[in-house]
């Protein structure tokens, strides 16, 4: 049997530095969903300093980055392309969610994305509510390595709120 992983508290801290409450679990679910198996967490260090994380699925024929923090002292030093580009070499199909470019971060994170070969589908998205009673999210599904036609959308798109949110 798999030993539970525990979410240290460095990573809890940033995870809820970075993520809105919006467009995160509460630890608890995320905590159970690390124990069964369904979500992976990987801890980044640079110079055995902490530096980030990286909440991911590994699903069908793609890795779902749901979400990925650098700390805000490691910004800046390239780790976070360079764990992208550690995931890719295992997971050349990755999909992750962006807020629209509604501001200087989004716009930001957007380029960040482009800048390591991914592209937008260019098809609505709207993330499902993390919280019970909670509205969902407009947000914008990136992509790397799948193809960018509707019907590879709408079957990821499928897929993430089936095994990710839960919902049909």
């Amino acid at each position: 049997m798999k030993s539970p992983v525990t979410i240290p508290g460095y990573v809890a801290a940033l995870y809820e530095q970075a993520f809105p409450p919006e467009e995160r679990r509460n630890l608890t679910a995320q905590q159970e969903l690390l124990n069964n198996g369904a979500l992976r967490l990987a801890i980044l260090e640079n110079n055995d300093v902490f530096a980030g994380f990286v909440f991911y699925w590994e699903l069908t024929d793609f890795v779902f980055i749901e979400h990925f923090a650098i700390s805000p002292e490691q910004r800046g030093s390239g780790i976070g392309s360079g764990v992208i580009r550690l995931l890719e070499q295992e997971h050349p199909h990755m999909v992750l969610e962006v807020e629209p470019p509604h501001s200087d971060d989004a716009i930001r994170r957007i380029r960040f994305y482009e800048g390591l070969g991914f592209k937008t589908y260019a098809f609505p998205y709207l993330q499902p509510p993390y919280q019970a009673g909670g509205t969902p999210l407009p947000m914008l599904l990136m992509q790397k390595g799948m193809p960018p036609e509707e019907h590879t959308f709408t079957k990821i798109n499928s897929e993430i709120y089936l095994e990710v949110y839960g919902c049909l």
